[in-house]
């Protein structure tokens, strides 16, 4: 009875108004997957890296994304994936931080960052980013919480480092490497990946990690692209990437997942 009233409505909604409708329900599934997941539990030490990461307004996800993360992590540990946990755009490390509290302390992390102002976009990507950018480089950005925004801060590399050993997960003791640079020129790997967290905004950006980084997936793996539903630049790339590529299943959720097949 409910589906069929759907329907009904449906025909007779302005088509644009029916197809805003049809996004917003498809969100919403999204949003309560996401919440879904950030419900299990975390470990005590997980859960205070991403209060701590909140509070100092170090990271611009919300703590149910952060959870999400967290759980991907512990679930590449629970299943003995092979390879290293990545991180591509950190900005002022929070995701980061909380990934490497969730992970064994053995298992090896790469953090990709120019540690800096952002590059900029390029032609594949659309107005809306390079609005963003203007914004960005007019120097009126701000960062979360109000606070100076990431990439006008001068020692951002020292102070990431910093942040991870307040918050409990020195980057020595937990087998992290901050590498500093743009992707295209750091990025460059011959080992296999467990997980990724993908950060980049552009398209230039998000399509050099597709390329050097899925392949690489193990089979299990995932990536979680931040920003396909944000920036058409990062959508774009990510849609021409895996178009007609087997081996990949892409989970919408709050934050798109890419799953390798096993």
């Amino acid at each position: 009875m409910v589906k069929r009233l759907r329907r009904s409505l449906a025909r007779r909604l302005d088509p644009e108004l029916a197809a805003e409708l049809k996004s917003t329900r498809a969100k919403l599934r999204r949003t309560r997957a996401e919440l879904a997941a950030a419900g299990r539990d975390l470990p005590p030490a997980v859960e205070q890296a991403i209060a701590r990461a909140r509070e100092e307004h170090l990271t611009y996800l919300k703590p149910e994304h952060l959870g999400t993360l967290a759980a991907a992590v512990l679930d590449v540990e629970h299943r003995e994936l092979p390879g290293v946990i990545v991180e591509a755009g950190t900005a002022r490390g929070g995701s980061a931080i909380v990934m490497a509290a969730a992970k064994a302390a053995a298992r090896p992390m790469k953090v990709y960052d120019v540690f800096g102002m952002i590059p900029p976009p390029g032609d594949h990507d659309g107005a809306d980013v390079h609005e963003r950018y203007a914004k960005i480089a007019g120097g009126e950005a701000k960062g979360v919480g109000g606070e100076t925004y990431y990439g006008y801060r001068d020692d951002l590399y020292d102070e990431v480092t910093a942040s991870f050993g307040r918050l409990g997960v020195p980057v020595g003791e937990h087998n992290v490497e901050l590498v500093r640079g743009l992707f295209e020129d750091t990025i460059d790997l011959d080992e296999p990946v467990a997980l990724a967290h993908l950060d980049g905004d552009w398209y230039e950006s998000t399509m050099t990690c597709l390329e050097r980084l899925a392949p690489l997936l193990v089979p299990g793996g995932r990536i979680v692209l931040d920003d396909y539903y944000h920036w058409s630049g990062c959508r774009t790339a990510v849609d021409e990437y895996f178009a007609g590529r087997d081996g990949y299943r892409l989970e919408q959720r709050a934050r798109l997942h890419v799953v390798r097949a096993p």
